[in-house]
């Protein structure tokens, strides 16, 4: 029998990382300017992992033989806890917040850490959904440009072919990776029409090149190659016998030039003889899935918050000192705006936010993962220009998107809990005197960055550190209701 004391052991090398005496390597890591070196063991170094023995063979020692590697793009906070991994194998996940966890992942992934980045990557999917799909569009492009996370790759394209929309309409479509949209077009259960793929396909090749000129009639025979062989990788993947005759005669024959000759010869003869086989290869038409689509794009509440964070919020409401769990929290979050649906307009807040009370506002700030917001009790009207007096409001941040790292500010005087501006072409939600407020001189709250939070006057204390004006990227506001019984 053997008898295993491997706590024992993982503690002794955890201890030996605190051990500078006969350290021979220095490890700078940086991000963001931040600089920070690390001391560890070579030998440790290289038994544990197979990228550090290849940095460490091709590093020249310095005249007293220690060796310097220099990782740029890492945080000291992640190379801290994969340090600790390194040498006591173990990585505490109970108290890190959802990001840092996918920073991990990325980091061990790039370090050849391949059994601590699948770990990872699996309780991401099992354990934090919500947050994956909260922030879809960077995780997509994030596990495309690492190229190695093929289960994250299977879970995001899951929902991609149910909700084609999440990714074929949004802004960052054309900078998509083609191993990325090549992974969704070879996709037998994608809802699409198969001459809408079309489209998009062409729109994602155009651009790509930017040079190509915008009328299609001026395109010559390069320009036409040029396109051709950008999408070399997609246009296989297409169903083209699929697609309506109508569109094959307006979508695709102005286009034919970027296809292989047999097969346009053939789709022609498909159009007048559907019956007759063809020397092309016809691959089969796409799934249709039995259950109807929701509406909504992957069925979240938000694009701003999660499910973390609308428990946070739905606890505060109440009062209660711990955060509600996702099978006791009493309320639900029913969207009324969104601004990158609705618009930015301040006038518009006021318009739709007209009568409804028991609100949450929440904004996203620009260039960061920081999240404000307010609570309000009362109903919003466009009608009043004065104080609204309440002691329920509260007012409230999530520095870096984070539960961990939030901000609670309720109400103090009950008097100047709210007020409803006057000029609401230019002033949208303002709790307090300023300690949150919403505002724009151009009608549009992401253009000019007038928004801010000020020193507390009215509510406890300050919900952000810095007291400048800031810009959003988008904001939404919900009502608060009791779940139905």
């Amino acid at each position: 029998m053997a008898f295993k004391f491997l706590e024992n052991l993982s503690q002794d090398f955890s201890e030996l990382l605190n051990d500078k005496e006969e350290c021979n390597v220095f490890i700078e890591v940086s991000q963001k300017q931040n600089k920070k070196t690390f001391t560890a063991h070579s030998a440790i170094l290289r038994y544990r992992s197979s990228y550090f023995n290849k940095e460490l063979s091709n590093t020249i020692p310095s005249d007293d033989n220690n060796k310097i590697i220099i990782k740029p793009n890492i945080s000291a906070q992640i190379f801290q806890i994969i340090l600790k991994y390194i040498y006591g194998g173990i990585v505490d996940t109970e108290n890190m917040d959802t990001r840092t966890m996918y920073d991990l992942m990325v980091v061990a992934n790039e370090l050849e850490f391949e059994e601590l980045s699948e770990k990872l990557e699996n309780h991401l999917i099992e354990s934090k959904a919500s947050w994956l799909k909260t922030h879809f569009t960077f995780v997509y492009h994030s596990i495309f440009k690492h190229k190695k996370f093929k289960n994250l790759e299977k879970f995001c394209n899951d929902i991609i072919v149910k909700h084609p929309s999440t990714i074929f309409e949004s802004a960052e479509f054309t900078s998509l990776p083609e191993s990325a949209l090549t992974s969704i077009l070879k996709r037998d259960d994608l809802q699409m029409k198969e001459s809408e793929i079309w489209d998009y396909v062409i729109k994602w090749g155009t651009a790509q090149n930017f040079t190509l000129p915008a009328k299609l009639e001026e395109w010559s025979d390069e320009n036409v190659m040029t396109l051709k062989t950008t999408l070399q990788q997609c246009l296989p993947l297409i169903r083209y016998f699929h697609i309506p005759n109508s569109d094959v005669v307006n979508k695709i024959r102005p286009y034919k030039k970027i296809l292989d000759k047999q097969l346009w010869n053939d789709l022609k003869q498909h159009i007048i003889f559907p019956n007759q086989p063809v020397e092309s290869i016809i691959l089969p038409p796409r799934l249709v899935l039995k259950q109807e689509l929701p509406a909504r794009v992957i069925e979240l509440f938000s694009t701003t918050i999660n499910e973390e964070h609308a428990l946070m919020i739905s606890s505060w409401i109440n009062k209660k000192t711990t955060s509600y769990s996702s099978r006791n929290n009493p309320y639900e979050f029913q969207l009324i705006l969104r601004g990158s649906k609705d618009g930015f307009a301040p006038r518009t807040f006021w318009n739709i936010c007209h009568g409804h009370a028991n609100t949450i506002v929440v904004t996203k700030v620009k260039g960061t993962d920081e999240i404000i917001g307010g609570f309000n009790p009362l109903a919003w009207d466009q009608t009043k220009t004065d104080w609204v007096k309440t002691n329920k409001s509260f007012i409230f941040s999530f520095k870096n998107g984070n539960i961990q790292n939030s901000i609670l500010s309720r109400v103090k005087h009950k008097n100047m809990a709210l007020w409803y501006p006057v000029q609401k072409d230019e002033y949208g939600p303002i709790f307090g005197r300023d300690e949150f407020t919403m505002k724009s001189n151009v009608s549009n709250f992401i253009q000019d960055g007038l928004s801010w939070c000020d020193i507390s006057y009215y509510y406890e204390k300050p919900i952000r550190t810095a007291r400048n004006s800031f810009s959003i990227i988008d904001y939404e506001v919900f009502k608060v209701a009791k779940k139905s019984i």
